[in-house]
């Protein structure tokens, strides 16, 4: 779990089969579309892996960038180029595809596509940045295909306006979308018979045109001016986007585990054999003079010139048919998930199939615009950049969810690996650079933002990401090495454990805690409670509660820690020895010093048992009514007796200094003694252990016939003075008590310090 949500809100993470609720605020109960309540009602029957994925995947790959623009992609780029084009192009859809059917195994998916499974993965930041960006890559694709489709319009009727023809168009599909999916997927199958019949005039007029020598004409690049081989690809990846169509459909398919893989990978080989067979067929078919530029050039290869109009056309209204229903889901599920506030009303289900038609409204505003600000060659490029982000976005999720290891991800499809999936990640970005640099870095800026700001508007995931996972597994890792490296006295920090009780009745423990630690070591606040586990536990329960709300309220870096046992000293013991994990167990303990005289046997036995323990014992005498989390003005005084405890104090006192509140406060390095003839020689041994600690502190050297006076005078502005202590003898409580009270007399801040070792001021 990681505690975090932009302030200090809580965001809940686990495996990514976890639960798959919606998400809200911190500030909002969880609502549906419009500010309502949603209610769970009975899913309506779902398509199958023929119609509901294969048919859309084919249909959207299979469309206006096949017919309009393949022959001036293989004209330009030559064959062997072209067919590295498409097997380029096809190796990261498949590779994405891997991903994408590993991921689609491993959860039961809903509705959103590629918008679902990343947020479900890597979590709300990252799944609602690119739920964004993909939205918007399908509403413009719908854009692309309609204009499209009124470009071959006007090659059949010149006179016929662009834009005009692609406005209507617009309206046409918007309309069909509008009416359901069931009805225009029904459609889409007499697309595909249509589709089925351009190709078969081609190939059949291919053969026929088919010349060896005009093959080897176009073996190599032709590319015309401002042009190369990465901005053709830009042209050509397009067409093989359609991998998302089917996905994009989750929430109405029947079994979207099963019909997700294996429809996306049957659309991406058969429309592979195709791509790969029409690259060298018009390549052997016409120069390439006659293929730049020529958005008839298929037709002119045909066998049935016709037919191929009659297939530009299915193929462009089946594509935007297929971006105009996908992208409304993408972004119904984003506005349900409440992500985007300004999105929420977007999220309505409509009728009894549930539609996105608010969405949808949307989606054919957002393509009218661009039909009527932008063209097929300056839409197509950006497009490629949406989708690759998108892509490479969703191989990371699964690269990470397979290297974490996390117990929860077990796919039933077995042929993702994490190092497909990282290849595919590697694949996305490098084809973005090489496209388009600036675009890449816009791009990404892009995405980075918006994780930024999802983030910080503290929206709570209420399903299991890989966060966790991952965390866990890079935890894991450190702390086996952290095993044996910490055990040398250079690696030495303060892992804390603060019998701070409650918390809140004894505040100024937590807080010196949290400074001595924070940035810089580890703290636990711990409390004993005085009975039996089972009747307890409850208690224990809830006041561990109390001091995680102590916690995040303060914003104390530290963890809670309460145990039960029969008697105090017992408790202490359990804590100190089982609390954290090998070599993060507690090295010091911090205590509160006791006000009463008469609890003072039992103190002495609990720092016996602390030494005994091998541990550090540091305990804060605080007298100080001012505020605790304020800190206090004078110096850091450190009075130095030796080495055994001495080198630890003068750390302490190091550490707290590093605090920004603290920071402003010096350090002084101070010894008393009786007789003035030893003054230099002991000045010069405090310099050289300043010197050899590499702290910034001042030495200073106090002469007096009263040690204790002495000490009580020079200390009394300081905002905290250091002693240091051997625990008392048996029997010898009261008299320790005493000893300490006279030595620190009326000073506010004491912090008396006894050393177990495991440091050197010298490391």
């Amino acid at each position: 779990m990681e505690a975090r949500a932009g302030g200090s809100g809580l965001r809940n993470r686990g495996s990514v089969m976890a639960s798959t609720e919606s998400i809200t605020r911190t500030d909002a109960p969880a609502k549906g579309a419009g500010g309502k309540s949603a209610s769970v009602k009975a899913e309506p029957e779902g398509f199958g892996t023929f119609g509901g994925v294969f048919t859309p995947c084919t249909l959207t790959i299979l469309g206006v960038i096949m017919f309009l623009r393949f022959g001036s992609v293989v004209g330009e780029a030559g064959w062997v180029r072209g067919l590295a084009i498409v097997l380029a192009a096809k190796l990261i859809t498949v590779l994405t595809t891997l991903s994408l059917s590993a991921i689609a195994t491993n959860t039961r998916v809903q509705g959103g596509g590629a918008y679902y499974l990343i947020s479900r993965s890597l979590g709300v930041e990252f799944g609602g940045a690119i739920g964004l960006v993909f939205y918007l890559a399908q509403a413009i694709s719908v854009a692309m295909y309609v204009m499209g489709f009124a470009e071959a319009l006007r090659d059949v009727a010149p006179a016929v306006d662009l834009r005009a023809a692609a406005t209507l168009t617009n309206v046409v599909v918007f309309i069909c979308v509008l009416i359901g999916a069931g009805w225009t997927i029904r459609l889409q199958y007499g697309i595909l018979a249509l589709i089925g019949l351009s190709l078969l005039s081609f190939y059949i007029g291919a053969f026929d045109s088919f010349d060896p020598q005009i093959l080897a004409q176009n073996r190599d690049p032709h590319f015309s001016e401002g042009q190369n081989l990465f901005l053709i690809f830009a042209l050509f990846f397009p067409a093989v986007t359609g991998i998302m169509a089917g996905a994009n459909m989750s929430g109405d398919l029947k079994d979207p585990g099963r019909s997700i893989p294996v429809g996306t990978i049957l659309a991406i080989v058969a429309t592979a054999a195709i791509y790969l067979s029409m690259t060298v067929l018009i390549a052997g078919a016409k120069p390439h003079q006659e293929l730049v530029g020529n958005g008839q050039a298929i037709g002119e290869i045909s066998h049935w010139p016709l037919l191929i109009t009659v297939g530009v056309f299915a193929a462009t209204l089946s594509s935007a048919l297929g971006s105009m229903m996908g992208a409304p889901r993408i972004l119904q599920a984003l506005a349900r998930d409440d992500v985007f506030r300004p999105l929420r009303y977007f999220g309505a289900l409509s009728g009894v199939a549930r539609e996105p038609r608010r969405a949808t409204v949307l989606t054919f505003l957002i393509a009218q615009s661009c039909i009527v600000l932008a063209s097929l060659d300056t839409i197509a490029p950006l497009i490629t950049m949406f989708f690759l982000i998108t892509y490479g976005l969703l191989n990371l999720a699964t690269f990470y969810e397979g290297i974490t290891k996390n117990p929860s991800y077990r796919p039933r499809f077995r042929w993702s690996h994490w190092t497909t999936s990282l290849l595919g990640a590697i694949g996305c970005v490098g084809v973005m650079v090489l496209i388009h640099w600036v675009a890449a870095i816009s791009a990404i800026v892009v995405i980075a933002g918006l994780h930024w700001w999802i983030g910080r508007s503290e929206v709570e995931a209420r399903w299991g990401d890989l966060q966790s996972g991952l965390l866990f597994e890079r935890t894991r890792k450190n702390l086996l090495r952290l095993e044996h490296e910490l055990q040398h006295p250079k690696n030495w920090r303060p892992i804390i454990l603060a019998l701070s009780g409650a918390g809140w009745s004894r505040p100024h423990l937590a807080i010196f805690g949290h400074r001595l630690t924070t940035g810089q070591g580890i703290l636990s606040l711990g409390q004993v409670i005085i009975g039996e586990p089972q009747e307890k536990r409850k208690r224990a329960e809830n006041q561990e509660k109390i001091l995680t709300a102590m916690i995040q309220e303060r914003d104390i870096e530290g963890f809670p820690a309460v145990a039960i046992a029969p008697e105090l000293s017992s408790g202490i013991e359990t804590l100190i020895q089982c609390h954290g994990l090998g070599s993060l167990r507690p090295n010091t303990v911090l205590l509160g010093y006791p006000g009463d005289p008469e609890r003072v046997q039992v103190f002495g036995e609990t720092l016996r048992s602390i030494a005994d323990l091998g541990r550090s014992t540091v305990i804060l005498r605080h007298r100080d009514e001012s505020d605790p989390w304020e800190a206090p003005a004078g110096t850091i005084d450190v009075w130095w007796r030796g080495r055994k405890n001495g080198e630890l104090m003068l750390l302490l006192a190091h550490l707290l200094q590093r605090n920004p509140d603290w920071r402003a406060r010096r350090i002084r390095l101070l010894r008393v003694i009786e007789n003035e003839a030893g003054r230099e020689e002991v000045q010069e041994h405090l310099e050289s252990l300043i010197e050899q600690s590499r702290i910034r502190a001042e030495a200073i050297v106090v002469v007096s016939s009263d040690p204790r006076g002495a000490i009580r005078d020079t200390s009394s502005r300081a905002a905290i003075t250091f002693f240091g202590f051997e625990p008392p003898s048996e029997g010898g409580e009261e008299a320790w008590y005493h000893g300490m009270e006279r030595w620190a007399g009326d000073l506010p801040r004491v912090l008396l310090v006894n050393s177990a070792g495991g440091m050197s001021l010298e490391s």
